[in-house]
């Protein structure tokens, strides 16, 4: 699975821009409150407006309020190649 976030608007720490905690999507299941922050280190994403980021949808992110009023907005779309377990449908599906 992979998120591709296409960037509408610029974004950095003054506006929310996506927090992340680099190479977490590997460490299984990681809650923040278990997370050891004298090791962990958390990066702030900024990107230029029309900007594209990819990342693993497991990977531990975040961001925070917007402090200067100015807007954030992505396209985020999100893609994996598995089979959803008995009960569950993608929304749309490539045959």
């Amino acid at each position: 699975m992979y998120t591709i976030r296409i960037h509408l608007d610029d974004t950095d720490e003054h506006n929310g821009a996506l927090k992340v905690v680099p190479a977490s999507y590997a460490k299984g299941i990681y809650r923040p409150e278990t997370i050891d922050w004298t090791i962990e280190t958390e990066e702030i994403c900024s990107v230029e407006k029309g900007g594209i980021m990819m990342m693993k949808p497991l990977l531990l992110h975040g961001s925070n309020r917007t402090t200067n009023g100015s807007r954030r907005r992505v396209i985020h779309i999100e893609f994996s190649d598995r089979e959803l377990p008995e009960g569950l449908n993608w929304s749309e599906r490539i045959h």
